[in-house]
């Protein structure tokens, strides 16, 4: 492999990932350097993610094969402008923004010809950011979608960032700019807005009345769970793919009338067909990769009423380096104790804490 030297721009949970995944999987001898804040790049070097540390961008991407711009999205063109005349010729560099169209555009017209630029977005993430939650394992499974330009065709370059992102545990596809943003706005941008208009719409009803609050449990928490995200990431994705977004609203904004329209009309039979519909569509999406929003893995476990009882789950749970990603209390009753719900990464996650906390003693269950 030629690619010898990787300048990360943007350490975080995905550029930390980046360098933890490839420090553990790429046997060549590749060195990492990382460019962010000088508190950032202490913790990054401390924890492994990358080999060198640089607060000077023009530098650290002066003797760079690979470059990757995993800053916030508002930063990726500004930054692509300020390194383009300090790449090397064949330097390849690509992005984790999760809108294309803008991105590759400006790099286009920005990096010169003899720098491969290639669109890229990870469909991994989690609701917390930051270098102390990267983990080498983070894009396991995940769907990393590619937007190449047409003439890389024969470039031995692409295939090398192929094998490198898949090294990852990454599922590498190929989209045009535009079909990503569109299949983005449906199935990412989209159910965000939606879960910020649920709970936003249910938080105006509880001021008149708590009790709404107080029945939502489960279900509108499943559906709700991304309402807590980050608004100022947001802002620059809906900002940068509106177009796509609101062609997505309106088709689904036609739906909701439609399902509207059946209750007006007493159609039961067409509501019952509309359910049918989409079990059989979720029923094809796949269940071993992640996508635009990664699902959680729930665990379902009783609990004690009795002083230290979390805190010995907890024990439990992180001797065995296993993380615990949300946890809620769904029932209570004092003297007997209640349910807890858990949720980690993955089902197989999932899987061996039942097993594990089976082992203790403790009864446990997933739904699946």
């Amino acid at each position: 492999m030629s690619i010898r030297r990787i300048t990360i721009i943007g350490v975080g949970l995905v550029g930390g990932s980046l360098g933890k995944a490839w420090k553990s999987t790429v046997t060549d001898d590749v060195l990492i350097t990382g460019v962010d804040h000088p508190l950032v790049l202490e913790r990054a070097v401390a924890s492994g993610a990358i080999d060198v540390a640089s607060d000077d961008t023009a530098t650290a991407v002066a003797d760079a094969d690979l470059v990757v711009l995993a800053t916030p999205l508002s930063a990726i063109m500004s930054t692509l402008s300020e390194i383009a005349a300090d790449l090397k010729p064949g330097t390849i560099v690509t992005d984790v923004g999760s809108v294309k169209v803008p991105i590759v555009r400006h790099a286009l017209e920005t990096i010169g010809n003899e720098t491969l630029f290639v669109g890229g977005h990870p469909m991994a993430g989690s609701e917390v950011g930051g270098i102390d939650r990267a983990s080498p394992f983070l894009f396991e499974n995940a769907t990393w979608v590619l937007c190449p330009p047409d003439t890389t065709t024969d470039d031995q370059r692409y295939d090398e960032l192929v094998a490198l992102i898949q090294a990852t545990g990454a599922r590498a596809i190929e989209m045009t700019p535009r079909e990503h943003d569109e299949v983005a706005a449906s199935v990412s941008h989209v159910p965000q807005l939606l879960a910020v208009a649920l709970t936003n719409t249910v938080g105006r009803q509880n001021e008149s009345n708590p009790n709404y609050l107080k029945l939502a449990a489960g279900g509108f928490r499943d559906l709700t769970r991304v309402a807590g995200s980050d608004a100022g990431i947001w802002r620059d994705i809906l900002a940068a793919n509106h177009g796509s977004i609101l062609d997505a609203l309106a088709l689904f904004s036609a739906e909701l009338q439609r399902v509207r329209n059946r209750l007006l009309e007493e159609d039961f039979g067409e509501l019952h067909a509309s359910f049918d519909r989409a079990r059989k569509t979720r029923e094809t999406i796949p269940k071993d990769s992640k996508g635009f929003i990664s699902p959680l893995a729930d665990v379902y476990v009783h609990a004690d009423d009795r002083p230290g009882w979390i805190a010995a789950v907890a024990t439990l749970l992180a001797d065995a380096e296993i993380n615990i990603l949300d946890m809620e209390l769904l029932k209570v009753r004092e003297g007997t104790g209640g349910t807890f719900r858990m949720s980690f990464a993955d089902q197989a996650t999932a899987k061996s804490v039942v097993d594990r906390l089976k082992t203790a003693g403790l009864a446990a269950y997933t739904l699946d």
